[in-house]
């Protein structure tokens, strides 16, 4: 729960404020003074009687009643006793708790981190921290670290695990004019997290006056639920969200009793909460400032864009970098583009990229810009690229760039390469409100990234499936694999395709069953999970003689308990999978199956429940697509009902909880005939 005393106090108590300003507790009393914090300020510094001007109490009993906002920056032993304190008899409910030494150091300092949220849950209270650097708002600047930015209710919202990380964040944001509404810097989120923090920005969202860009930098993901939910949320109401989740590697590996199993890993999991949410994943400082600083922008409606440049090379390279997603740099063709041309210098360009030349003017830029905005349909958006050789100011150029974005319904992305030559000209274009990109390749790459990442889908419906006997099958089983005849019968009831097949133990039961299953056949061991490593699948049985010898064969193989019975089937090997990852819930992938599954992995992963049109996205995104469109005259493979059967295993699997790991692999498919040869399904009850 986030108290309003957090948010917006009338008074702050700093228990352990100092003089000297290269401490935390003196550095946060200064920059709530230099941010002009219009409420009551306390002292405690038992060293002291005054500090910066203000009258210090020597300990905490001495305080007055009901002050709103506590931030301590005492050793960490003696936090829980002030907490204690001021939490019980003076009835503080807001804590910021910067001071370290707590479960990120040892056992002992995770017991008096528990006995400090104990105190303050008993209360009501809410708490930053500890080991954090503070909260920084249009309210107050309950933080020790700089760079500060301006505040601007418009600007970022910034939640971040690490307060190292999120001043260098801030830094870099600055040099590109990304402004600020707030930062939460909540360490180890011992009461309050990354999600907790960005539940309450979608609980008390206005769209008028709260930001609508949300950054994220998280090192755990511990309520995904909660999350996504959130994220959703927001993202429905207008907002953009970006995050980097560190640790993403992971080191060494673990055993798993599927394909499935074996290619999710928890980060896979991440990639999989974030499309679903619809936030923006990103790897690096840099990439996170871009793609923020693409959200400051208009939203770019559709994927052609105009390069406007005096500088060949930069387009060159930026044209290089888009030339491998789905953003063209369509041709400008035509009597308007004669038409803008005799306005430029000879030898300018406007087939696009549109150079005109380093002897270009701010007059002819404008031109540009009019043109692109108002005479040429297959334009959406703008990139500026121009910086200067250091021969002469170019404030007009940037102020002709300025009144542009002002007036401009596409947007107009600047990229502006020079920070030495043209700094003076840069400072006065980032102070108009205005945000900067210094590199055309890292604003590619940053585009393609909120390009390729879908809106969330708030209302999926998934196929009707017959649920009842899905609970039925799942509750008489026990943990472990089901059963062929079980997993059969689940995905007869999810209304999935399979091939007809047999479990023989005996020889009788293989006369039985040859009256239903026609030569050639496919056979296959039943109880060992890995059926090939054993050498426990035969294919193209043609014959009875060769029936029985493998049988005899295959029955002979340790854990043996029958011998399964298919039609030898032919067509596209497709592969579908889930898996439970913990309270992500589960992932379902898809891909191709056979080597492109087992060697490549080529897969795609999404968040239960899936669309259809995220399936059909899965589909598109392999990289063997083009197998399933059909090459070189074969048939291809019927994308509808393929997603189709992603979004039933998908209902299967919301059905039954209980499943920790299933594959159907492969599926077999040529045109619209896609049936399953072959699946696993793994349950485990809690």
């Amino acid at each position: 729960m986030i108290r309003p005393e957090l948010i917006n106090p009338k008074s702050i108590v700093i228990v352990g404020a100092s003089n000297n300003v290269q401490k935390p507790g003196g550095k946060i009393l200064k920059n709530i003074l230099d941010h002009k914090y219009k409420g009551q300020i306390y002292i405690v510094n038992p060293n002291s009687s005054e500090v910066q001007g203000f009258k210090s109490y020597q300990k905490v009993d001495d305080l007055p009643d009901q002050i709103d906002l506590a931030i301590l920056a005492i050793p960490a032993h003696l936090c829980p006793d002030t907490v204690e304190i001021l939490a019980l008899q003076k009835g503080i409910k807001a804590f910021i708790i910067i001071s370290a030494g707590f479960s990120e150091e040892s056992n002992e300092g995770a017991k008096l981190e528990k006995r400090i949220v104990d105190t303050i849950n008993s209360v009501g209270g809410s708490l930053i921290g500890p080991n954090c650097t503070g909260v920084f708002n249009t309210n107050y600047a309950g933080i020790f670290t700089t760079p500060l930015p301006e505040i601007n209710p418009q600007g970022c919202d910034f939640i971040t695990a690490s307060g190292a990380t999120g001043v260098f964040i801030v830094d870099l944001s600055m040099t590109r004019g990304l402004p600020f509404s707030s930062i939460y810097s909540v360490g180890n989120s011992a009461q309050l997290g990354v999600e907790d923090i960005l539940e309450y920005m979608d609980e008390t969202f206005d769209p008028d006056k709260s930001s609508k860009v949300k950054l994220l930098y998280m090192e755990n993901v511990k309520k995904p639920q909660k999350l996504l939910k959130h994220a959703q949320s927001l993202i429905s109401k207008g907002c953009r969200i970006a995050a980097i989740k560190a640790g993403y590697s992971e080191a060494g590996s673990r055993a798993a009793a599927s394909h499935t199993g074996a290619m999710i890993t928890p980060d896979i999991g991440v990639d999989a909460l974030f499309k679903k949410a619809g936030i923006v994943r990103c790897y690096g400082r840099d990439e996170l400032v871009t793609v923020a600083s693409i959200f400051m922008h208009k939203e770019l409606i559709g994927n052609q864009l105009a390069i406007i440049t005096h500088a060949g090379g930069p387009a060159v390279m930026l044209t290089d970098a888009l030339s491998h997603s789905e953003i063209e740099i369509p041709p400008i063709k035509g009597e308007k583009a004669q038409e803008l041309l005799s306005y430029l210098f000879p030898g300018s360009s406007v087939n696009n990229p549109i150079d005109f030349l380093a002897t270009g003017t701010a007059e002819q830029l404008g031109i540009i810009i009019d043109y692109c905005e108002k005479e040429f349909d297959n334009i959406d958006g703008m990139v500026v690229i121009f910086g200067s050789p250091g021969l002469f100011p170019i404030f007009d150029v940037y102020n002709v760039l300025h009144e542009k974005m002002l007036t401009c319904k596409k947007p107009i992305y600047p990229i502006l390469p020079c920070s030495i030559n043209v700094a003076d000209e840069v400072n006065d274009f980032i102070s108009k409100g205005h945000v900067r990109f210094p590199d055309e390749v890292l604003f590619a790459k940053g585009l393609i990234s909120v390009y390729n990442t879908p809106k969330p889908q708030l209302h999926i419906k998934l196929p009707e499936i017959d649920k009842n006997t899905i609970r039925h099958i799942i509750d008489m089983s026990d943990n472990g694999f089901l059963a062929p005849h079980l997993v059969s019968q689940l995905l007869d009831a999810a209304g999935i395709p399979r091939a007809k097949e047999k479990v023989v133990t005996n020889e009788n039961e293989i006369d039985i069953a040859l009256k239903e299953i026609q030569y050639p056949l496919v056979m296959k061991v039943v109880g060992p999970i890995h059926k090939t490593d054993v050498g426990g699948v035969v294919l193209n049985v043609k014959n009875k003689e060769q029936l029985l010898k493998e049988f005899h064969r295959l029955m002979h193989i340790k854990d043996a308990t029958g011998v399964l019975l298919q039609p030898m089937l032919t067509g596209t090997e497709l592969f579908i999978g889930g898996k439970k990852e913990g309270e992500f819930g589960h992932i379902v992938t898809a891909g191709l199956g056979g080597i492109f599954v087992e060697v490549l992995k080529d897969i795609q992963i999404a968040l239960s429940p899936v669309s259809l049109e995220e399936a059909l996205n899965m589909i598109k995104n392999l990289k063997g697509y083009k197998i399933i469109k059909g090459v070189r005259g074969s048939e291809g493979v019927d994308e509808q009902i393929f997603a189709n059967i992603i979004q039933r295993v998908s209902a299967l699997l919301i059905t039954a909880p209980e499943i920790s790991e299933m594959d159907i692999n492969p599926l077999l498919g040529t045109g619209s005939n896609i049936v399953a040869v072959d699946a696993r399904i793994n349950i485990q009850k809690n």
